[in-house]
């Protein structure tokens, strides 16, 4: 038997991602591919290498996927751990973290809610919370990890 320092009450599952980050990404996405449909019919696209238009192409793709999974990622906190997906999930288990810490950028809070940063051992996993529940879970886990040293 193991022993697990924290676990949550109850299961807590939210948006990864806040209601102005998602208008903001759609705001910045929209002009970005405005922006890179203006440029394909100002430029003869067609007579550059392939490389470029590789890139361009490329460059366009990640902005779609980004974009969808910025709309899209959840985060869940439940007894096995803390998990949050996106294009690749991200997972962190109770038995596997060695500390907590709740981080923001400062004046911004309202674009950028703050994030969990989390230390497993030698490496490091950022969790990202756009809903109240799972702020609040957030802090009683960096709390709980703060009182543990």
């Amino acid at each position: 038997m193991k022993f697990e320092f924290y676990k949550p009450e109850k299961t807590v599952t939210g948006p990864a991602y806040s209601g102005t980050f998602k208008v903001l990404a759609t705001i910045l996405t929209v002009i970005l591919a405005g922006y890179g449909t203006h440029i394909a019919l100002r430029f003869p696209l067609m007579q550059y290498s392939f490389g470029v238009k590789a890139l361009l192409l490329g460059a366009a793709l990640m902005l779609g996927v980004s974009y969808y999974w910025f709309l899209r990622s959840t985060i869940t906190i439940d007894d096995k751990g803390i998990t949050q997906t996106w294009m690749y999930n991200r997972k962190v288990e109770w038995h596997d973290i060695r500390s907590a810490k709740m981080i923001g950028i400062p004046y911004l809070g309202w674009i950028f809610p703050p994030r969990l940063i989390v230390r497993t051992g030698t490496a490091y996993a950022t969790f990202n919370g756009g809903a109240k529940e799972v702020l609040v879970e957030f802090a009683k886990i960096s709390l709980a990890y703060q009182m543990k040293k």
